[in-house]
């Protein structure tokens, strides 16, 4: 009597996705150029800006706010889950790869930090492109302008909190951001279908735009749609109140929630 045919498990099991991690993101270090990097950076902030301008358009007009928070959700899902199929190069997901990649002993410190500059450099770039092309195409109307201005007000409400406590709020809402995002990334490295990878990223995402933590790339897109649509803020309000103190709190979530820990309990022995 022959045995029963086992099936293939439909995922990877999780003491093996952060050796996963950390050798895919040390292919990309060790053999990307930098202009290759730079291209695929671009790629990632026009995705995720294309992710910002979808939850804008499924959110205009929903009067409820769980409602309106469930479809920017979903929308915004769609950008990074591009960013995962078409491994483009995003800032916040390679804060988990590239810590990873280092703490495996796969890469250089130098080589993981260049792949990160240049990730940034490109994530801004291709942000900036989208919103400057979304409009020169035309206008979505004024519930999405309203929506737009809503969305950018919240996240400078750091400024009006002023200070080291304003600071201490974006960076920890970063942390928090990246935790989800990180493990967005983690659950679609542990995917083997584009189903399995896509539930867990959208229920992710969709948690952490619900929650309104500060996510670096999403706010340059969210920024950028602003600025070229003439109700942006000052460039350097956005800077010093949400995208540094944000992009510092998403380097520290990715590193620290996500890759050290599953590095510590499943990685060192490899």
């Amino acid at each position: 009597m022959t045995e029963p045919t086992v099936p293939p498990a439909h995922y990877i099991a999780t003491e093996r996705v952060i050796s996963e991690m950390a050798g895919w993101g040390a292919r990309r270090i060790d053999v990307l150029s930098s202009l290759q990097i730079l291209i695929l950076g671009t790629m990632g902030g026009a995705f995720i800006g294309a992710g910002a301008l979808f939850s804008l358009l499924l959110g205009s007009g929903v009067e409820s706010p769980g409602a309106r928070l469930l479809v920017e959700g979903f929308g915004f899902s769609a950008g990074f889950f591009f960013v995962v199929l078409s491994e483009a190069a995003l800032f916040t997901e390679a804060n988990v790869v590239l810590p990873a990649a280092l703490l495996s002993g796969n890469s250089g410190a130098l080589r993981v930090f260049r792949f990160w500059g240049i990730a940034i450099a490109g994530n801004i770039v291709g942000a900036v492109l989208f919103g400057a092309a979304v409009n020169a195409i035309g206008h979505y109307g004024e519930a999405y302008s309203t929506l737009l201005a809503e969305t950018v007000e919240v996240k400078l409400v750091y400024q009006d909190v002023g200070g080291l406590a304003g600071w201490g709020q974006a960076l920890l809402s970063g942390v928090a951001a990246n935790w989800l995002v990180g493990m967005a990334a983690f659950f679609a490295t542990m995917g083997r279908t584009i189903f399995g990878k896509y539930i867990p990223v959208l229920l992710a995402v969709s948690t952490f735009v619900a929650a309104g933590f500060q996510h670096a790339p999403a706010n340059f897109g969210y920024f950028s749609l602003s600025l070229f649509e003439g109700s942006g803020p000052d460039v350097w309000d956005a800077v010093l109140w949400n995208l540094l103190p944000a992009g510092i709190g998403n380097v520290l979530g990715g590193t620290l929630l996500v890759a050290l820990p599953f590095w510590y309990l499943y990685g060192r022995g490899e």
